[in-house]
């Protein structure tokens, strides 16, 4: 993805009536502590530092880059800045994970040099070495990426398609010495996304025209010769430039069927303003991808500010469900945000599914199954809550009743707080950080994300994950998702469920705190 200098510069309180009468649960501290163990061990126990959302130790991140599952490690790519805490000198940071929450990071793999930086891309594992980079018959990984060289008094920024590889699990890395592979002399021409196509036989990349709106489908027999083959777009949202493309296939929950899904960010111009991302649904033949809804139509991944560039991890064995892990933060005001030493983390991997709705085929997303492993006990969830902390996930379903809004409001404490709740007569899911702390850092902060959501019935369904800096609802088992950073005193530590206009009522709920993935180490 490209630095847009632009982009960068740039309580409710109710009586509650029906089933259940309102109590308050208070957990004692040393209780908390003896139950789900202390915070997260030095050096990763800074303020806002996530606990098992990952961020390098100090510096810069941005976009994921090359996820790949190859024997036995989850490899995390990201765009980083190994000399600061903006952007700039962008090059690969590396991180190996065997449950995808405990997480090693590594040296730089992929290192600016000679003028060229390294954007974002996609790493694949060459079974058949059909690049020749391969060494004692066995699969290497090769990393396919967008070099950015900057303008000067002659030429304008240029941006070119390169590979690399590795023979050492992807330890160190090797500069394919004819770079670049792919070279259409354009300023914005960027991020790869790369995979072997077994109906086609060859290897498949997909990468933006982001001034265009236009995704380019090119094919390969070998990661270094690469023929155009087709074009998608304009469709859905343009309002921004296109990046950070994705194409992969995934099981509808009905007959057998499968679908691919194309996701493209979009930035800005998003639905929750500045960077976004939305998705097509359709077919794809190894050679094109053919959009099964109308062109118009705008499907989002995330409505929330701080979900982007999300990509899919390759490789993954046949029998695991899609994953896919994005950048949590939105170019409007990244650069700002409060944390030292450290500027951007990941969203939680999340399983993917397809599955038939009312509104015809929808993208579905959970977090990973490996997150139970840092729960504590299960609590009943109650309507009030004190001592939560700020690491812990809870579940909820709640009738509506006749009460026109409904929900939580998390991280809480007097005019402090932040609410996810459903408006009823709006038919939407909402998360408001208005007041959720510090959020004066810039202007584009302060906001109410809205996603549109018909109920089942008269129930609202929520899972919620928080990790000190972040909020990420799943609601309705995952088919509307909202994303947001909050940046929350440490004493905000209250839950309450809220309605107005009417009665509503918890009908269950459990809560877990979520112990440190520091805690043990990486």
């Amino acid at each position: 993805m490209l630095y847009h200098v632009s982009k960068l510069s740039s309580t409710l309180s109710a009586r509650v009536g029906g089933i259940l009468q309102r109590f308050l649960f208070v957990l004692p501290a040393p209780l908390s502590m003896m139950l789900f163990g202390q915070a997260g061990s030095s050096g990763y126990d800074q303020p806002f530092r996530p606990q098992f959302h990952f961020s390098p130790r100090e510096h810069w991140t941005n976009d994921p880059n090359g996820l790949v599952f190859f024997d036995g490690e989850y490899h995390l790519f990201y765009q980083y800045n190994p000399f600061g805490d903006t952007w700039g000198h962008m090059s690969w940071g590396h991180a190996v994970s065997r449950d995808l929450i405990h997480w090693e990071e590594l040296p730089v793999a992929l290192a600016e040099e000679h003028g060229v930086m390294i954007f974002t891309g996609s790493v694949v594992v060459d079974k058949a070495n059909s690049s020749g980079f391969c060494l004692g018959g066995k699969p290497c990984l090769v990393a396919v990426w967008t070099g950015f060289t900057a303008k000067t008094a002659t030429k304008p920024d240029l941006q070119t398609q390169n590979i690399a590889y590795s023979n050492d699990h992807g330890r160190t890395w090797t500069k394919y010495r004819a770079n670049p592979v792919l070279n259409l002399n354009l300023t914005d021409f960027r991020d790869p996304k790369v995979f072997w196509s077994a109906q086609a036989k060859h290897w498949v990349m997909a990468v933006s025209l982001p001034n265009d709106h236009k995704i380019l489908i090119y094919g390969s027999a070998d990661l270094k010769q690469w023929k155009r083959l087709s074009e998608f777009g304009p469709a859905g949202a343009t309002g921004g430039q296109w990046e950070c493309p994705e194409l992969f296939e995934v099981p509808v929950d009905h007959k057998g069927e499968t679908r691919w899904v194309l996701k493209v960010g979009l930035n800005p111009g998003a639905v929750g303003g500045g960077s976004g991302e939305q998705y097509f649904i359709g077919h794809f033949d190894g050679e094109r991808f053919q959009n099964e809804n109308p062109a118009a139509a705008t499907l989002w991944t995330d409505y929330g500010k701080d979900c982007y560039c999300a990509l899919t991890f390759n490789n993954l064995p046949k029998t695991e469900a899609p994953l896919m892990l994005g950048w949590m933060s939105n170019w409007q005001y990244a650069d700002k945000v409060p944390t030292s030493p450290w500027r951007g983390q990941m969203t939680l991997p999340r399983k993917l599914s397809l599955r038939m709705t009312t509104d015809g085929i929808r993208l579905f997303q959970q977090p990973v199954d490996n997150l139970a492993a840092l729960r504590g006990m299960r609590i009943p969830l109650s309507e009030q809550m004190r001592g939560t902390g700020h690491q812990f996930q809870f579940s909820s379903t709640v009738s509506m009743g006749t009460a026109g809004e409904v929900g939580w409001k998390v991280l809480a404490k007097g005019d402090i707080l932040t609410s996810i709740g459903y408006d009823k007569q709006r038919r939407v899911l909402f998360v408001d950080r208005t007041h959720s702390g510090n959020v004066g850092f810039s202007k584009d902060f302060p906001v109410r994300t809205a996603a549109p959501l018909k109920l089942n019935g008269n129930s609202l369904q929520l899972s919620v994950v928080l990790d000190r800096d972040s909020v990420e609802v799943f609601a309705d088992d995952g088919r509307v998702t909202i994303t947001n950073l909050v940046f929350a005193p440490a004493d905000a530590d209250s839950l309450e469920f809220y309605a107005s206009g009417g009665k509503a009522a918890l009908v269950s709920g459990s809560l877990w705190k979520l112990r440190s993935r520091w805690a043990s180490g990486h």
